[in-house]
């Protein structure tokens, strides 16, 4: 995956029909829309800014969990946090939405690293979930191993797995039932207990997967991650001490979405020292060493 084009050439306002509105525990849903321009230049890391309803002029940020260029369709996770997303909620299929995107700098993987570890949390599963389907569409040689946690009920019905990951107990067994589909592994972490799911952190899960790849493997590792900062932290951090490269979506608040405002910056270490990088149009994804490195400064 190469760097995304010139930003103006890639990013597309359209009027998108809702054709799938699933509700699920913890405040959760699941938003399809048609929206074949997005879809047709998305990639994993991508995100649109949202129009809730056409009486809330600010936009929402919501990164793209699935994207079917070939149908023309773009599928969103998002929680009701607010008034916009609380509107967003009682939208109905058939009704409409502006939506802004695709934006941003998406994941890149690296050809030489393929052995992918995706690590997603909370609402960062959304490009976890987009990463697995580009690699098993565009490196099928390359499958990743996903983990997932949440302190909220997962957006789907969790379903134990077939398919084993290294370094995990049997008893570690809940899967996606996507990503099981697809042949992919995954597991579960959540603080509170739930059947076949690790009780605690999904970074301790990171750890033991790592732990049990002799160093042959480690060379082949590449980490991916998105989710609540603290989480992302624990990610850079264990890359460091594995060694491995990582790459890090970062969520922040944002007003415009496109790099006029600022509003979403953050401090990232480069060749020239400290600079602060947009969030929006610099990122979301961002070398896990730039910004953590930035942010211990």
């Amino acid at each position: 995956m190469s760097d995304p084009r010139p930003h103006r050439e890639t990013l597309f306002l359209e009027e998108a029909e809702i054709i799938g509105h699933e509700a699920w525990p913890g405040a959760q849903h699941v938003l399809r829309l048609q929206a074949p321009r997005c879809a047709r230049d998305a990639l994993p890391g991508s995100f649109v800014h949202l129009r809730c309803d056409p009486l809330l002029p600010m936009r929402r940020p919501l990164s793209i969990q699935r994207a079917e260029p070939r149908k023309g369709w773009i599928e969103l996770l998002y929680r009701v946090v607010g008034a916009g997303t609380e509107v967003l909620a009682r939208r109905a299929v058939g009704e409409s939405l502006s939506v802004l995107g695709p934006i941003g700098r998406p994941f890149a993987p690296s050809a030489a690293r393929d052995l992918p570890l995706l690590v997603g949390g909370g609402v960062g599963i959304p490009p976890m979930v987009f990463l697995a389907d580009w690699l098993r569409q565009h490196r099928p040689e390359s499958p990743p191993v996903v983990l997932m946690g949440s302190e909220s009920p997962f957006p789907f019905q969790p379903e134990p797995s077939r398919i084993p990951v290294g370094g995990l107990g049997p008893e570690v067994n809940a899967a996606m039932p996507l990503l099981e589909g697809w042949g992919i592994p995954s597991r579960l972490a959540s603080g509170v207990p739930r059947p076949g799911c690790h009780q605690g952190l999904v970074t301790e899960l990171a750890r033991q997967w790592l732990e049990d790849l002799d160093p042959r493997a480690l060379a082949r590792v590449e980490i991916f991650a998105c989710g609540p900062h603290p989480m992302l932290a624990a990610v850079a951090a264990l890359a460091r001490e594995f060694g491995v490269p990582c790459q890090v979506s970062l969520e922040e608040f944002m007003a415009c979405a496109v790099g006029g405002c600022a509003g979403c910056v953050v401090p990232v270490r480069t060749a020239e020292g400290l600079a602060m990088r947009r969030v929006c149009v610099d990122g979301p994804v961002f070398d896990a060493r730039e910004v953590f490195e930035a942010c211990s400064v």
